[in-house]
């Protein structure tokens, strides 16, 4: 009896447990699902929220945010102080440009490109690209792709300077708007013409001595020759990082040949040689002037090939002029086409004037020896005419000789100005000419030489 009472006793308790482990279960259960429902409202609550309380202050911190970037990319931000003296000096070029009308047509331009270069964050000139460009170990080596591709508005422009085409086409214009009839009446102006272009050479060896490559100092040394197409043509071929310095100091100095020329003049001659009257020229046939630039042409590019793109171009323009039959690309070539090419020019000139590129010591002694080469140059013709005068029986006055520097016709106009102060009946103009007209193919030449040599 009391072996069945132990196991009556031992079901009940085992019943009695399960019992109580199911409730507890259905008891866990519920309180699951109450904190199931507690946390679903909590989120609810949250979401409820999140959707109307924050919706304020998160678009506010956006605008806040995009207003800081704005601000970031500010030029005011990001100028350095280099940017800022180069946009002085460009407000200075155009200063003188539009208000003192210091060879504005280039001057102009070439200001604002360099405006344009040095505001910061325009990107509309990247150097980086034309070094690489011009490093052999660079998968962009002459690959004008990626100048097109990656580059700015001025990158592209650019492109005209760096393969030539600019100054070729302005040769075009330039031909087109000069008459060789005063050196072809006298042929002896050539000489003048030539001389002058010695401050090319002595100009050469001097930069060189201060430490210049013979590729720079042959670009820096061209300034003598007072012809900014030829100088941009030249320095893009040898040494197109100083570009920006020497064609700003080219055109500068071309703009100043009033002020440089006069005193010089007067330092190398006399009262009387500067009164010195000279005949008038012989009339030339249009024959002569039809058959001159074919012959020019021919003639240097079979002796000087390298000469040949700017003689060639200088010479077709005049040949377009004196032809007659052409006068619509004549007209085109002096008015549309120059003036279309010299503003491209002038931007993409400007542009190279970078803050990193001009302000340093090298860009001091470009133009210091820029107006030696100018001085040297001048000083040449005055010198050649009067060793001509001692032995020729009709004489030249001297001062036609500063005219051999390619200014045109500026600086045949500074000898006319000169040689009126001496003698007011004096006309000098259309035998300074002559001169003036021949450094435009000597400075050509002169460029043809350096590039052969040094290119």
């Amino acid at each position: 009896m009391k072996a069945i009472k132990y196991i009556i006793l031992s079901l009940t308790m085992m019943l009695s447990m399960g019992i109580m482990a199911q409730e507890a279960a259905v008891l866990n259960e519920a309180t699951a699902a109450a904190t199931a429902e507690e946390n679903l409202s909590v989120q609810e609550e949250t979401a409820a929220v999140a959707e109307f309380a924050p919706v304020g202050a998160a678009e506010e911190d956006n605008v806040w945010q995009e207003m800081l970037d704005f601000f970031q990319t500010m030029g005011f931000i990001n100028i350095d102080w280099r940017q800022l003296l180069m946009l002085c000096i460009s407000f200075f070029l155009l200063y003188l440009a539009i208000k003192k009308q210091y060879e504005p047509l280039l001057l102009l331009p070439i200001a604002f490109g360099m405006l344009l270069t040095n505001l910061p964050g325009a990107n509309m000139f990247h150097s980086e690209l034309w070094t690489a460009f011009l490093d052999p170990n660079s998968p962009a080596y002459h690959s004008y792709g990626a100048i097109l591709k990656e580059g700015g508005l001025l990158d592209v422009l650019y492109i005209g300077v760096k393969a030539g085409v600019y100054p070729c086409l302005i040769f075009i214009g330039v031909g087109a708007m000069t008459d060789f009839g005063p050196l072809i009446a006298n042929p002896k102006s050539l000489l003048l013409g030539a001389a002058a272009q010695i401050g090319i050479f002595l100009t050469f060896l001097c930069a060189n001595a201060f430490g210049f490559t013979e590729a720079q100092a042959g670009s820096i040394g061209i300034i003598g020759g007072a012809d900014g197409p030829t100088s941009i043509f030249l320095t893009s071929r040898l040494a197109p990082e100083l570009l920006g310095p020497i064609a700003i100091a080219a055109y500068s100095y071309m703009a100043l040949v009033p002020v440089i020329q006069p005193p010089i003049m007067r330092a190398l001659t006399t009262k009387k040689e500067r009164a010195i009257k000279m005949k008038q020229l012989r009339a030339v046939s249009k024959t002569e002037k039809v058959v001159f630039p074919i012959m020019v042409t021919t003639v240097v590019a079979l002796i000087l090939p390298d000469a040949a793109p700017l003689i060639g171009c200088l010479m077709l323009g005049n040949l377009m002029k004196e032809c007659g039959v052409v006068d619509r690309l004549s007209k085109t070539a002096q008015n549309e086409l120059m003036n279309i090419v010299v503003i491209f020019l002038g931007l993409s000139v400007g542009a190279t004037a970078t803050g990193q590129s001009f302000l340093n010591i090298q860009t001091i002694l470009i133009l210091v020896m820029g107006i030696v080469a100018f001085g040297c140059g001048s000083a040449g013709g005055v010198l050649l005419a009067k060793l001509m005068n001692v032995f020729s029986k009709e004489k030249i006055n001297p001062l036609i000789g500063s005219a051999g520097v390619s200014a045109v016709p500026m600086a045949a106009r500074v000898s006319q100005t000169v040689g009126q102060e001496e003698n007011p009946g004096n006309f000098l103009l259309m035998h300074a000419m002559g001169p003036n007209v021949a450094g435009v193919i000597g400075s050509a030449v002169a460029a043809g030489l350096l590039l052969t040599f040094l290119g």
